[in-house]
């Protein structure tokens, strides 16, 4: 293995620590490196809700990062699995894969992979279980679209329902994350019908588009009423990613103008994934399920 060394000090010999917010910078500048977007809301939310860790560059900021985010002991996501380029092929990202993994016990893990890291997550005993295709553009929707019979803005009063229509298609209890959505999204809204909630979904901006994350609902009918009423009047391209066994929906977004653009490989470490997976039509987002 080569080593880069700076000074006296070699980025193999530095530590896993874990970061903190005054770390926020560095993990965006990071991330540009490796031609990311600076997604500085995302990456706050990820500090809130999950643990941060990195390898820090003797000549300054970071050389790598990786997020693990639990839900309660026996589940887990790990995300921003980052090597700045100048150090690619050193071993970095397999530290930081060991840390999220020792960290997370004995829960099942899972994660997104882009085609860069799948051989990683391979070799660590990752399973590819799925597929999640990214889908962006502007939603032109029409009449028919707009008809959202029972939708409406989620109150306060209705989180411990959306925390347990959650729970039920996650298969793990998620409060510390479903909380934090009730400000961190732009809009949330709940399906009531009969007096009981029945899906629920949020919409939340990033760099460059209006990320629509998560939609649970048990049909696609309902999951497409979520996205038309998160979205209508909101400015900007939109973006969904869906799992590739929702085929039905991915071809009404792409209809309407919200085109395929690439796919990641949903995998799993010590899985199966619990849960009713197939009522979450979007995650939250992809770094987090």
């Amino acid at each position: 293995m080569e080593s880069v060394f700076t000074g006296e000090v070699s980025v193999t010999d530095v530590s896993v620590r874990r970061l903190g917010l005054h770390d926020l910078r560095d993990c965006l500048l990071l991330a540009i490196d490796r031609q990311w977007l600076p997604e500085e809301a995302k990456w706050r939310l990820l500090f809130e809700v999950g643990e941060v860790y990195g390898i820090d560059d003797p000549a300054g900021g970071l050389a790598g990062t990786a997020v693990l985010t639990r839900y309660g002991r026996r589940l887990a996501a790990v995300s921003m699995v980052l090597v700045a380029s100048r150090y690619g092929r050193m071993g970095l990202g397999r530290r930081l894969m060991l840390r999220a993994l020792d960290e997370a016990g004995g829960a099942t893990v899972f994660l997104t992979a882009t085609r860069y890291g799948r051989g990683l997550y391979e070799k660590l005993g990752f399973e590819a279980v799925g597929t999640v295709a990214r889908h962006i553009g502007h939603l032109r929707l029409t009449p028919a679209d707009l008809t959202h019979a029972g939708i409406r803005p989620a109150r306060q009063a209705d989180l411990g329902a959306v925390i347990a229509l959650d729970a039920h298609a996650s298969g793990a209890t998620r409060t510390h994350l479903i909380t934090r959505l009730f400000t961190f999204a732009e809009r949330l809204r709940v399906v009531e019908r009969g007096g009981e909630i029945i899906g629920f979904g949020a919409a939340w901006r990033n760099v460059d588009s209006v990320v629509v994350g998560p939609v649970i609902a048990e049909t696609t009918a309902l999951a497409r009423t979520l996205i038309t009423g998160l979205v209508n009047g909101l400015y900007g391209p939109v973006r969904l990613d869906i799992d590739t066994r929702h085929a039905e929906l991915a071809a009404w977004a792409e209809s309407r103008g919200a085109l395929r653009v690439d796919a990641t490989a949903l995998m799993v470490h010590g899985g199966p994934l619990p849960g009713a997976r197939d009522h979450i039509f979007t995650p939250v987002m992809v770094a987090l399920g």
